[in-house]
């Protein structure tokens, strides 16, 4: 097998999720998803955005740049401007009070022609339920799950 920590999977909302292709003009560019708390990928190349309830699915792919942990109004301030959120104070209301936030910076941001079922998951996975922090996964079962996101459209 190969690095085990290639890639991660990172749990959305749909709403958030909905923002965040909004939000992406040039996947060139860096974008940040925040996270409540010390939490997400420390060592990963490839992030991969699975939208939980009700659409079940990995729906994007990016490419994992960095993951900040700290206090959240100096990350704020810092990287605010990277993320999906409109306002300092929808982003106090998204941290729920929490003192901390993580963002985890990604560029190279796509979403996939064909999202990839969480049926589908579980059977390259070979778990049962979707861990709610997120998973890391190996080199393999990225480019599996990515293929299969193109697969109709030639473009493994």
């Amino acid at each position: 097998m190969g690095n085990k920590h290639y890639g991660f999977i990172l749990i959305s909302d749909e709403k958030w999720w909905r923002r965040l292709c909004e939000r992406v003009k040039d996947p060139r560019e860096v974008y940040a998803f925040v996270r409540r708390g010390q939490v997400g990928p420390v060592n990963a190349k490839k992030l991969l955005f699975y939208v939980k309830r009700p659409v079940m699915q990995v729906q994007g792919t990016s490419d994992f740049v960095e993951r900040i942990a700290g206090d959240c109004q100096k990350l704020w301030e810092r990287y605010g401007h990277e993320t999906c959120l409109k306002s300092y104070k929808e982003y106090l209301d998204f941290l729920r009070g929490n003192s901390k936030a993580t963002f985890i910076r990604f560029t190279n941001f796509h979403k996939l022609e064909i999202p990839v079922s969480l049926e589908l998951l579980k059977r390259i996975l070979g778990f049962s339920v979707m861990p709610r922090g997120g998973k890391y996964i190996c080199w393999e079962d990225v480019n599996q799950i990515t293929a299969e996101g193109c697969f109709a459209h030639g473009k493994v």
